[in-house]
């Protein structure tokens, strides 16, 4: 008698595997690193994303499957991935000198990013919904402490609490949801799911789906399961709210969009007029609700609603262009809106940050290159051509024209044009507004430099030449 373990393939959660041995080395080097040289842990870390990145890029093109056929390595999980390696790089380098000028540089803080991008990578590549919840408590305990990582700030704290209940009660959603599905289906494995709604459909499994939509909710920001989003961006220390509001959307949506599109077609006209209401709820209400923001941590929190929202019109659209819309679209925010955090960062004068929008008035004087890769991040945000974000809503809505949904892709359009009038309130106290208080200028540190180099350069490439992330795009389809 042989003992076989079938499908034991690491390959295919090499990308996974490397970000987890990389968060070990950076927990064992903490121990030996003196607080002077804590900075040298970002760069081990920045280093394993690196290798996980190749990791990804050699998978290209395999789609293939491992562990009983409960995680795969397909070009749709294997994109997510790469987007999620990139914010995460990108949130480290904002992160390196802001950490220090908060004095809350401790080597644990890179721990807690890579441990949460490992529960990103097996959340977006999972074909299993058990595995799928498994990642998503593995992103989700870590950035409950990173949310409240300035342990002297009350508002830190609160932030991380906040977002630890209410995180809590949303799994509970999802894990009855998959509990329900199991009921109503005999299987967690998406493609058995698939299999057992299209041979016979019952309401145990309609009730799982109604709750996976609400855990999912959340993750994404979803209304009316966005509620804790404003204080928990705003709370939290600007890096991690900067990664958080990219790659969870990532992560988490890139499970929405596998469990909703393989495991539950035959149920589309009942969740995709349930999604389509959703979309236009949260689409509105987050760029109403930015309006009256005065914080530019909570305007952009109440933006990463609206753009949930965005991005869900794709779900609803499905097919081929809706799924690749949204991956196009994923890439987009993602170095856009760290772009903006990391402009907010960069504005800092030493410990001191700068999150009212009226503390902005006359920055473009003190500090003009900031101001002017901080226009075109809000311009980019706004969708205005010719930047990324421009693309990525011009590809959504088409999608949704071309499904049939041409009612919500005007929604959305009118939703563009509301959310201008916030986007430019910075712009206008950057270059139109006399300061009302001498600005200190400050030297903003190479890294953060670096970061906003890559992704101002990164949102005007896809907004000028889209052609190649498009393509990229439609190669990450499901097979």
């Amino acid at each position: 008698m042989s003992l076989s373990v079938p499908d034991f393939n690491l390959s295919v959660i090499a990308p996974a595997l490397v970000v987890a041995i990389t968060a070990l080395v950076v927990l064992l080097g903490e121990l030996f690193t003196s607080a002077a040289q804590k900075r040298w842990l970002g760069y081990v870390s920045l280093l394993g994303l690196a290798l996980a990145a190749f990791a990804a890029v050699n998978l290209w093109g395999a789609n293939v499957s491992a562990f009983s056929g409960m995680i795969v390595a397909d070009n749709f999980g294997l994109f997510l991935t790469l987007v999620i390696l990139l914010g995460a790089a990108l949130s480290i380098l904002l992160a390196m000198d802001y950490i220090r000028a908060q004095n809350v540089e401790r080597g644990e803080y890179y721990v807690l990013i890579l441990a949460a991008v490992v529960g990103m990578i097996v959340m977006a590549t999972a074909t299993d919904l058990i595995l799928v919840f498994l990642g998503l408590e593995l992103l989700s305990l870590p950035l409950y402490i990173l949310a409240a990582f300035q342990r002297d700030q009350t508002q830190s704290l609160e932030a991380g609490m906040k977002y630890f209940l209410l995180g809590a009660f949303a799994s509970a959603f999802f894990l009855y949801g998959i509990a329900f599905i199991y009921g109503g289906t005999g299987s967690t494995n998406l493609t058995r799911i698939a299999t057992a709604i299209a041979a016979s459909r019952n309401d145990v499994t309609l009730i799982g789906v109604g709750l996976l939509i609400a855990g999912f909710a959340f993750k994404v920001a979803l209304v009316p399961f966005h509620w804790w989003t404003p204080d928990v961006y705003e709370g939290a220390p600007t890096t991690v709210t900067a990664f958080m509001s990219v790659a969870v959307k990532v992560a988490a949506f890139g499970a929405f969009f596998r469990a909703f599109l393989v495991a539950l077609p035959d149920f589309s006209l009942d969740w995709r007029i349930v999604l389509a209401l959703i979309a236009v709820l949260t689409m509105t209400l987050g760029n109403v609700a930015a309006l009256l923001q005065p914080n530019i941590k909570r305007m952009l929190a109440y933006s990463s609603i609206a753009h949930a929202g965005y991005i869900l019109i794709a779900l609803v659209a499905m097919g081929k262009d809706g799924a690749a819309s949204a991956l196009f679209y994923l890439l987009a925010y993602t170095l856009t809106n760290l772009g903006a955090f990391g402009a907010v960062i960069a504005f800092s004068n030493g410990a001191r940050e700068r999150v009212h929008i009226s503390d902005y008035a006359g920055a473009a004087r003190a500090q003009p290159l900031v101001a002017a890769v901080m226009t075109i991040f809000m311009l980019s945000l706004a969708g205005f051509p010719p930047f990324a974000g421009f693309v990525g809503k011009f590809f959504i809505f088409s999608a949704a024209v071309r499904s049939g949904w041409t009612w919500l892709a005007v929604i959305g359009v009118l939703n563009s044009l509301i959310s201008a009038y916030f986007y430019l309130r910075p712009v206008v106290q950057m270059y139109m507004t006399e300061p009302t208080t001498e600005w200190t200028v400050s030297r903003v540190a190479p890294l953060v430099t670096l970061a906003l180099v890559i992704t101002v350069i990164g949102v005007v490439a896809l907004g000028v030449f889209p052609a190649p992330a498009i393509a990229l795009a439609q190669s990450g389809l499901f097979r």
